[in-house]
């Protein structure tokens, strides 16, 4: 069946990304790059929280086991953690552990299916829209950094209408680290999403870096690989 995205439900929409599963009929391992996304997944028995990464690594897939997960778009990883996203990072916990009894729960109705149902989790997702509000301001300073020219914090804090301080720490409340380490995977990300298309140079000044070198640079730091191995192998 390979890997596949669904949309989320409306009201689910600029808080989640995606809904999304995998299975391989044959095994193997799938390279993960650092997105500023938290996942809550099911894959071998249990429900696992997952990221936000900093680095890359690598997911064992069992022969014929399916994999499902929903996936917190930047900034709004608290819907599904329950609490800073720091304290998750480049870590991957059993659910269980952030959400005790309700993991567990969620845990065994996934478990009592034959096929895991990733409408289990949207459903899980929904609950916690009923009980979380979404911090604003680290909503606005996310979409502001997403930019190939993205405002210096300082600026930013002060078109917000919060200290440089206070903005920082709710940047990594919400994300998981701080301004600069997510402007660089919010780069990295766009350049990921491009292919390869039009060129290494033209890509670098088109995503925000400051020449074809400094994307080698940070292919090689957040993907592990350059970035012409990545894109052959995306």
């Amino acid at each position: 069946m390979g890997y596949w995205e669904a949309a989320p439900p409306a009201e689910l929409r600029g808080l989640v990304a995606c809904v999304w599963g995998h299975r391989d009929v044959h095994g193997g391992a799938q390279l993960v790059v650092p997105d500023g996304c938290v996942d809550l997944v099911w894959r071998s028995g249990r429900c696992e929280l997952v990221g936000p990464d900093t680095g890359s690594w690598v997911s064992d897939l069992e022969t014929g086991k399916a994999v499902v997960g929903i996936r917190a778009r930047p900034g709004m990883a608290r819907l599904l953690l329950g609490i800073p996203a720091g304290e998750v990072r480049d870590q991957r916990l059993d659910a269980v552990e952030v959400w005790g009894s309700r993991g567990r729960a969620l845990a065994e109705q996934l478990g009592d299916r034959s096929a895991p149902d990733p409408a289990l989790l949207v459903e899980f997702a929904r609950q916690r829209l009923a009980e979380w509000e979404p911090d604003r301001a680290a909503a606005a300073a996310v979409a502001a950094l997403d930019d190939p020219r993205p405002p210096s914090i300082s600026a930013l804090a002060s078109r917000i209408g919060v200290s440089e301080r206070q903005l920082r720490r709710r940047i990594g409340d919400a994300v998981g680290y701080g301004p600069q380490t997510l402007v660089g995977v919010l780069r990295f990300q766009r350049a990921a999403r491009s292919g390869g298309r039009g060129g290494l140079a033209d890509l670098a000044h088109h995503c925000g870096y400051a020449d074809q070198a400094h994307l080698t640079r940070e292919f090689r730091r957040l993907s592990g690989t350059t970035p012409k191995r990545y894109f052959a192998s995306s």
